[in-house]
């Protein structure tokens, strides 16, 4: 039985040498992912129009819900950065807006440009650099990231590869890919509250996954917990890709009082 156990031996040392790493198996999971959403073709989508309708809560309760259209541009990637654009607007009208881009951002409304609080601005740029959607299309080159994976389990039924992702600047963020369609269904990060001390966990849940043009795909569903409590919800009734914004879209008119900051 000597020759068995050698066959056996030698077999285990193949396996051991085909085994992945947690490294391996995490950056596997983000290729099939980008691959998921339409691969050249997201990485190429150079802006986006979501419109629908947008709701906040506070302590789980509905606060305010309005039409809305949100405007995304993407700029060149710089490391660390923020390099998109935004314009969120309200109304069917959109007689209100919030503008985010890599310089600052700004509520606009009939009476003027007011600036966004420091830390208001500083949440959005930590959501977006975690958000794994603008990760996947703005910084899977940086250097420093960090795809490696928790191995897979099961969240609510569904058979999912959990993913820390995690940049340069020790940001981190965990992700689930469901295992049937390779997307993002749910991430989970912490962040140090400024005001109250100790952490913040936020989560963001992705769904209703659909085709918006040249096979590539997008969430209609996106909903945003804090602590376990829902803050925020879109469902879009329509969802765009390379309509060639416009600069003006993602600048303050000329015409617009600016106001002091918000505090």
């Amino acid at each position: 039985m000597g020759w068995f156990r050698l066959l056996v031996a030698c077999c285990a040392l193949t396996a051991a040498g085909s085994a992945e790493t947690a490294a391996e198996r995490g950056q596997r999971v983000i290729d099939d992912a980008l691959k998921a959403l339409g691969g050249d073709a997201f990485l190429k989508m150079d802006d986006r129009v979501e419109a629908g309708r947008a709701y906040s809560f506070f302590r789980e309760e509905l606060s305010g819900l309005s039409v809305a259209k949100i405007y995304t541009r993407y700029i060149a990637p710089q490391p660390g950065k923020l390099s998109a654009r935004e314009r969120q607007a309200f109304g069917k009208d959109e007689y209100a807006a919030v503008l985010f881009t890599e310089d600052g951002a700004w509520e606009l409304t009939f009476r003027g440009a007011r600036p966004l609080a420091d830390q208001r601005y500083d949440a959005y740029k930590d959501s977006t650099l975690r958000n794994v959607l603008y990760i996947l299309r703005q910084r899977l080159r940086e250097p420093g990231m960090i795809f490696y994976s928790r191995q897979s389990d099961i969240y609510q039924t569904t058979p999912v590869e959990i993913v820390d992702i995690t940049d340069a600047d020790n940001r981190t963020v965990t992700v689930y890919f469901s295992q049937s369609t390779k997307l993002p269904i749910r991430q989970v990060f912490k962040r140090r509250n400024q005001e109250l001390g100790g952490w913040d966990e936020e989560v963001t849940i992705f769904a209703k996954y659909r085709d918006v043009g040249g096979g590539v795909k997008w969430p209609f569903d996106i909903r945003r917990d804090r602590n376990g409590e829902k803050i925020y919800e879109i469902f879009a009734d329509s969802v765009e890709i390379n309509k060639n914004l416009k600069d003006d879209l993602f600048a303050l008119p000329g015409n617009l009082k600016l106001l002091p900051k918000a505090k």
